[in-house]
């Protein structure tokens, strides 16, 4: 791909030089505690939950030592830096822009930090904190547009090709961006280019868009020593490179020069990788006025399922899973996620279901200040043909059933409600998978008994097997009589052995103990089904006895 022909495509980068300090003053200052919610980024994210925790006070991230109040009170003026233990003494990982500009850089120990400014605090580094809260402004993003991605560990690179006339201009888009992280606290660079390595190097090393043959070779982001050899052959800037063959640059400093500079030119046809696949189908309202109510909300996200099922019926396709985004004027998302165990497109349907997730919420959803857009994503499609009913109303009988387990699957919970589906293997144990009900069976069927023949598989098994005390004419013969749960059972009729062997390929050693089943009934009527681990003599010298089933 051309240069001419990347223009079409705009980047974003978004980096964030002091995502540590900023996020700490945000938890431990009054802008976190008095803020009921900043102003970009969602509630929570998990499996089957709609309102996603991803950032709370973190209560659990302590300080290294408690230190006592920071100088100046709640304006920080005190600086401060995050520690590291790192080959057995204390580093810096981070620092907030007063350390900086008082010359404590990452990379110092503490005790040469301090010995240059005794008052610095030092606060336990916790990079899980900081990734929360970078995914949770990515969350925030998500409104300019659905191709997100995270640029570990302190930037975010977004995709806003075809999107920034929707918010007035590229520039438009920029301001509302960086008017949203100024109030909430975050120091911040913003970058636009043709390229994601364009934008990310712009984002970090400043200039213009037309000027990146004046950023540094560090901006190609090659190791260190790639970057000290460059430099000390005299190429300093990516200018220098470009003016130069490739071919004598990859034969000098390997290959990853000359492709990360065709990268950053534009040279190479690059994508990112959203952090979320993109869906389907996406239908989206936008307010001039933000409406406050959830009955507006829902009658909003009906208008957007009535146009899905629209699209959806011209394509003969019908949704699996549906997501709702409540975007709240403040910068809070609302998730609303629900699933079908059949493809659906009927509105009705998936605005009862909506309505039992929100009735289920522990958290009720709270408009603020109003949402001011809403989205609506089917990220799952699948052929939804037409069904000719049977006279015996089979396939009507199919859809109540259907519509009963996603009513109890949305209701009480995704894991909740299960389906048995037989898989392929002799080891009886995992011989059955359970899985949501909402999913789609696979595509296997239980072994069928011959006709005529009792069951070769109890009704019950037993997880684990019991162990039993077993009486046998012979060590390796059938058992006499057993004693299982202190109850003393004799043996009236037998039949086998079924030797099952072991997993030996799942093993490290390639062993593992044979089974021989027999079904047995006792002189009561009751019916087991035991089995002796171990092959007398061969695998065991005295081979244990379990119970693993009942038979009806």
């Amino acid at each position: 791909m051309t240069h001419a022909a990347s223009e079409t495509r705009r980047y974003l980068a978004l980096w964030f030089p002091f995502l540590p300090a900023d996020r700490w003053r945000r938890e431990r200052g009054s802008g976190w505690r008095n803020s009921p919610s900043p102003p970009l980024g969602g509630e929570g994210r998990g499996e089957g939950a709609e309102r996603e925790t991803l950032l709370r006070p973190y209560s659990h991230v302590a300080p290294l030592s408690q230190p006592s109040p920071p100088k100046g009170g709640e304006g920080f003026s005190a600086p401060f830096a995050f520690v590291e233990k790192q080959k057995g003494a204390m580093r810096l990982v981070a620092v907030d822009p007063h350390a900086l500009a008082l010359g404590i850089v990452p990379g110092l120990s503490l005790a040469d930090a301090r010995a240059r400014v005794p008052e610095l605090e030092a606060i336990d580094y916790d990079p899980q904190a900081d990734k929360t809260w970078l995914e949770r402004i990515a969350d925030g993003c998500d409104r300019y547009t659905p191709m997100v991605a995270i640029d570990p560990p302190d930037g975010l690179l977004l995709d806003i090709s075809g999107c920034a006339h929707l918010f007035g201009g590229e520039q438009a888009l920029v301001d509302d961006i960086q008017t949203r992280l100024d109030r909430l606290g975050m120091t911040v660079r913003i970058a636009c280019a043709a390229t994601p390595d364009a934008a990310h190097a712009l984002a970090r090393h400043g200039g213009k868009e037309d000027g990146i043959g004046a950023l540094p070779v560090s901006a190609l982001r090659l190791s260190s020593e790639e970057t000290v050899a460059l430099r000390r052959a005299g190429l300093k800037r990516i200018g220098d490179l470009t003016a130069r063959a490739s071919a004598p640059l990859a034969a000098r400093f390997g290959e990853s020069a000359p492709e990360l500079l065709a990268r950053l030119a534009g040279g190479r046809d690059i994508r990112i990788t959203p952090r979320r696949p993109e869906p389907a189908l996406v239908v989206e309202r936008r307010f001039a006025e933000p409406i406050g109510h959830v009955d507006a909300a829902l009658a909003a996200i009906e208008y957007l399922a009535r146009q899905a099922a629209q699209r959806m019926q011209q394509a003969w396709r019908g949704g699996r899973r549906f997501e709702v985004l409540l975007f709240r004027t403040d910068g809070l998302v609302r998730r609303l996620r629900i699933e079908t165990s059949l493809p659906n497109r009927d509105v009705p349907l998936l605005m009862r279901l909506f309505r039992e997730r929100i009735e289920a919420l522990d958290d009720p959803i709270d408009p603020g200040f109003g949402f001011d857009l809403v989205r609506l994503a089917v990220p799952v499609f699948e052929d939804l043909a037409p069904v000719q009913l049977p006279l015996d109303g089979g396939s009507i009988a199919e859809g109540e059933m259907a519509a009963l387990i996603d009513r109890l699957s949305t209701r009480l919970g995704r894991g909740r409600v299960r389906r048995l589906a037989a898989r392929d293997t002799h080891c009886p144990e995992q011989a059955v998978l359970a899985f949501p009900a909402v999913e789609a069976a696979p595509d296997t069927h239980w072994p069928a008994p011959e006709p005529g023949e009792p069951p070769l598989r109890p009704i019950h098994l037993f997880d684990p097997p019991q162990r039993i005390e077993v009486m046998a004419q012979v060590p390796d013969g059938p058992p006499l009589r057993f004693r299982w749960r202190h109850v003393l059972h004799e043996v009236a009729r037998h039949e086998g052995p079924e030797r099952i062997g072991a997993l030996w390929w799942r093993r490290a050693d390639n062993k593992g103990l044979t089974r021989d089943y027999y079904r047995i009934e006792d002189l009561a009527g009751h019916r087991f089904w035991i089995f002796r681990h171990g092959l007398y003599g061969a695998e065991a010298i005295n081979p244990d006895w379990y119970m693993h089933g009942l038979f009806a």
